[in-house]
Formats: structure tokens, C-alpha cells, sequence
């Protein structure tokens, strides 16, 4: 279990501070549930992100459960209410730019709800899942590829699903629109089947946007 792992020294700093603001792993945790305005995440989605070791990850974790900023949830973790008010108080690191790869519209009688259930928490092609946002806007689902290199955000919104990378620096974005287009093949497959439509096709009306 990881609150069997112990807490070193080293990851804690600055006594006067919460917890979960005492070091600048924890705060490069933080920093990352702001930047993607994470409502929810899985353990190895957050690995591969920031590329942490996993028993460095664990006590991070556990800190920020004690401090009730995450709780454990059956398919990861959640964050709280608490957590937005400690986030603000903590430096917001830059957070890399969005690129557009593709815009569809969504057939209107669709039901999207049972469409993000079902990607939530799916891996297929390179794209492997960190976790999701919701707010007034709609829901953004989050993968990174399996190396960490790129990572894939598809935003439902208003009858509309818009997808966007980001990629470290130096980075073609070969693989983002490679991993886009998976993405968007899944969710089409999804549509077609049975469960939501019978054998009526998905017609995607695609705008495709800076695939250079």
C-alpha cells in the first residue's frame, strides 16, 4: 500500500507551510492538477505525465491526501473543494501552449454523456489515460502517449468535440495528429455501435486545424 512507504526528509521543506506546499515536488503536483484543471486522474496517468518515480509519486499523493487536497476514488483519484483554494496560494508554473489538431461536430441525438463514460479511463493506439475536467463549459478528457512525449486532450462542448496536443518543446507534431486521429477513430467506432445507434454511421464533419 503506498502509505506503507515511508516520507523522507528530503521531501519535506518549509515547515510553516501546509503540507502539501511543503516541497517543490509537491507543489510540481499541484502546479500540474492546476494547469490541466483536473477533476479527477489515475495513479500511472500522472506518472507518465510528469515522469516520477512511483515511490516518490506515492508519498506525494498520500501528503496530499492528508491534507485532503485528493481522495481515493474507484477509478483514481478526485480532487476536492479544498484543493482550489491551496492551488491558488501555490505558484502556477508555465503551462505548455494548446495546439488545435481538429474540430467535429457531434450528431445532435447523440447522447455524449454515455460517449465520455465510455472513454474515461480507456487506452488504445500510443494514448494512455491521465484523467479528466469538468466545469460549466462541458468535460475535457486527457491521455498522454506512452512515452510522455505528447499529450491529447478532447473537449466536449455544445454539441461540438474539439481536440488539441501538447508537446514538448522540439516535438513534430507527427505524433500528436497520429494520436488525434486515433482518438477520433475510437470515438467513431463508439458511435456505431449498437448500444447507441444501431447500424447508423457516425457522420463527422471534420475542420481540421494546424496539422504542420
Amino acid at each position: 500500500m503506498t502509505s506503507e512507504i515511508p516520507t523522507s526528509r528530503d521531501d519535506r521543506m518549509n515547515p510553516e507551510l501546509p503540507n502539501s506546499l511543503r516541497s517543490e515536488r509537491d507543489g510540481a503536483v499541484l502546479n500540474l492538477i492546476e494547469e490541466e484543471e483536473l477533476t479527477g486522474f489515475t495513479f500511472d496517468g500522472l506518472r507518465r505525465k510528469m515522469g516520477t518515480h512511483p515511490e516518490t509519486l506515492s508519498r506525494i499523493l498520500v501528503r496530499l491526501q492528508e491534507d485532503g487536497i485528493v481522495e481515493a476514488a474507484a477509478d483514481g483519484y478526485r480532487v476536492t473543494e479544498k484543493a482550489r483554494g491551496v492551488m491558488v496560494m501555490h505558484p502556477l508554473g508555465t503551462a505548455p501552449s494548446r495546439i488545435p489538431l481538429l474540430s467535429t461536430l457531434l450528431p445532435f441525438d447523440i447522447g455524449v454523456r454515455e460517449i465520455v463514460s465510455e472513454l474515461k479511463g480507456r487506452w488504445f493506439g500510443t494514448l494512455r489515460w491521465i484523467g479528466y475536467s469538468e466545469n460549466e463549459e462541458g468535460t475535457t478528457l486527457k491521455w498522454v502517449t506512452e512515452n510522455g512525449s505528447v499529450q491529447i486532450d478532447a473537449r466536449f462542448s455544445d454539441g461540438e468535440l474539439h481536440v488539441e496536443a501538447k508537446t514538448a518543446a522540439g516535438n513534430t507534431l507527427n505524433d500528436a495528429v497520429r494520436a488525434a486521429h486515433e482518438l477520433i477513430g475510437h470515438i467513431s467506432r463508439i458511435y456505431t455501435r449498437s448500444r447507441f445507434r444501431g447500424p447508423q454511421r457516425l457522420q463527422m464533419f471534420n475542420t481540421y486545424l494546424a496539422l504542420a
